[in-house]
């Protein structure tokens, strides 16, 4: 068989070989059509190959497109580390067929609320009110937001420099008592991106802070954004939701939108691997602690294999390195080191030699007198479980005999060895330290509740207990035991008691995670001696990964003294700090972009 110049081995095109490519031609083209169907007119009045740069990547509108390779094409263009959308693709299948090895078809629903039917809810924000964007420091709450939602992260400065843009707006969500942004939505107006003729508009990046305690945060962030469109005139907002995010579709059902057949295309890379490569076995069954470094290791090429999800047990594998983990916990953890901060007293006398401030302690041996003695001391004191962890058996701020000998008591259900502890008054701060480096510092406060002049303290309790269980995948929870009856106790309430509406209320003095804690990130202004003297308890145990928990007047203060060390801190509680990034680089040095900029002189 004769070859076509270029060694092309294709015969020569019959006649109906020609008719189908042009019909394959138009079909292709109709694909870009908008959805909803346009006159000539309007298509040739809207702005050819349009998209709008959102930071985290581009929204292309591909009804703007007038031929698959033209959309395939834009998208090649994709910055790295982001995540372009081509969003409006009528036909997906030929886009697809056009670059099967580059794209994949986003397994989201679209949702659609048409303003003009869209009413307003009377009910007010409560604790929180949303705004526009308006600040720097607005930018960077926004995106330590993103990173604790796994959502990709734009430049600040981005934010900023859009602040007068008239198709993108931002609004943020500020707690009226602390100042802290608590939630975020971005919007795009169709009509000023690209002259839509159908005058549509979009919400993006609709994500709340999970530490946040006040409820319909996301509900009142979209009706703003509603009203905002609204009162501009546009006809309808559109999102995208993944089909399994049952939560946010509720929601959005709640408020009207109802789903139609528009489909949104991304590109095969890092970020989106998950969304379209074959799913890992067992993945699902996961904590978010494990998960997040196993993305982290998947995103590098580094092999996984899950030996026990139940447990978060997963083995590393690359370049003849195998490396078998609990969450943080690995391998080269030392039997010897794991065994120091299991034993809260040996961890204390360990770090006490190596020259740390730690408070005086005891052993519980049921000597009545040596309690009273220590508490006419301290007067207020910890009871903790010699051996433990997530916080069970721990009370707080003890200040009677009786709540002293309630507290060994049920220490004592934990282990048999109960240890009693001088309080020092401050907050709770874990720094976490990764091969003798700090990677993160977080303050963990302790859970509280606002009143809203209604219910009872009792359900308050239940419903952030709720909120703080979907925010962490299950992992924090407000127990209702004797240790919250004694902290309400302490401020003359009971759970029965209906606080007044504002009225803030702690209701566990211990701050950790797993009892209802929420932990605010200060990598950023923790003092340099914490950081010293963390580091300094790592190199004593000798542990390459692991959380020294403080308590400190204020992170940004030298005073300190030493609580306790774990062998397992939980890495996914410091989003936007790169503790899964760090952990790898520890486990497999020459993975990832950090060694290939290192190799290449960039760092």
């Amino acid at each position: 068989m004769a070859k076509n110049p270029g060694g092309d081995d294709r015969q020569p095109r019959s006649r109906s070989d020609k008719a189908l490519a042009h019909r394959l031609k138009r079909l292709r083209a109709e694909s870009m059509k908008p959805p909803m169907g346009l006159s000539d007119a309007e298509t040739e009045a809207r702005e050819e190959n349009a998209s709008v740069d959102c930071g985290w990547g581009r929204l292309l509108f591909a009804q703007t497109f007038g031929e698959p390779e033209d959309l395939i094409e834009a998208m090649r263009k994709e910055g790295p580390e982001r995540r372009d959308i081509a969003f409006y693709v009528r036909d997906p299948h030929v886009l697809l067929a056009a670059a099967p090895q580059e794209v994949f078809l986003d397994p989201s629903h679209t949702f659609r609320l048409e303003l003009a039917t869209y009413r307003s809810s009377r009910r007010q924000p409560r604790g929180f009110f949303v705004r526009r964007l308006s600040s720097e420091s607005d930018a960077r709450a926004v995106n330590r937001i993103y990173a604790a939602r796994g959502m990709v992260p734009v430049r600040p400065d981005f934010f900023w420099s859009n602040r007068d843009n008239r198709a993108i707006t931002y609004f943020v969500a500020e707690d009226e008592a602390s100042g802290e942004i608590i939630g975020t939505v971005t919007g795009i107006d169709h009509g000023r991106a690209f002259s839509d003729p159908e005058n549509g508009s979009s919400l993006w990046c609709l994500a709340v802070d999970p530490q946040a305690r006040h409820p319909g945060i996301g509900e009142m962030l979209v009706r703003r954004l509603a009203e905002h469109f609204s009162a501009r005139g546009a006809a309808y907002m559109d999102l995208s939701v993944l089909h399994d995010n049952d939560q946010a579709i509720a929601l959005y059902e709640k408020l009207g939108f109802r789903r139609v057949p528009v489909f949104a295309v991304k590109r095969k890379n890092p970020i989106n691997e998950k969304l379209y490569s074959s799913p890992l076995a067992e993945y699902d069954a996961l904590n978010p602690y494990a998960r997040l470094i196993v993305d982290e290791a998947r995103r590098r090429g580094v092999h996984v294999e899950i030996t026990d999800a139940e447990g978060g047990f997963f083995r590393l594998s690359q370049g003849g390195r195998s490396v078998h983990c609990r969450e943080s916990l690995s391998e080269l953890t030392s039997g010897v080191a794991m065994s120091i901060c299991d034993d809260k007293a040996v961890t204390r006398r360990v770090v006490e030699n190596a020259g740390l401030v730690v408070p005086e302690q005891m052993v519980a041996e049921g000597d009545t007198k040596s309690l009273k003695t220590f508490l006419k001391k301290h007067g207020s004191v910890v009871v903790k479980p010699a051996r433990g962890e997530q916080g069970r058996g721990v009370a707080v701020g003890l200040e009677t005999l009786e709540d002293i000998e309630r507290a060994i008591a049920a220490a004592h259900e934990i282990c048999d060895r109960v240890l009693v502890e001088a309080c020092f008054a401050g907050e709770d701060l874990r720094l976490v330290v990764i091969d003798f480096k700090l990677v993160a510092a977080a303050v963990r406060r302790p859970p509280r509740i606002v009143g809203d002049g209604r219910q009872k303290i009792r359900s308050l309790i239940e419903s952030q207990s709720r909120r703080r269980a979907a925010a962490t995948g299950g992992e924090s929870r407000i127990p209702v035991d004797a240790e919250t009856e004694r902290c309400l106790a302490a401020a003359g309430l009971t759970l029965d008691s209906v606080p007044k509406k504002g009225e803030d209320i702690v209701v566990r003095k211990t701050a950790n995670l797993h009892t209802g804690g929420s932990i605010h990130d200060v990598t950023g202004i923790v003092h340099p001696r914490l950081v010293e003297a963390a580091v300094a308890a790592a190199r004593a145990i000798d542990i390459p990964v692991v959380g020294i928990d403080f308590m400190v007047r204020s992170p940004s203060e030298p005073d300190y003294v030493f609580i306790e060390a774990n062998e397992r801190p939980g890495l996914a509680n410091h989003e936007p700090q790169p503790t899964a990034e760090r952990f790898l680089d520890l486990l497999f040095p020459l993975s990832g972009h950090r060694a290939a900029a290192q190799a290449l002189g960039k760092l």
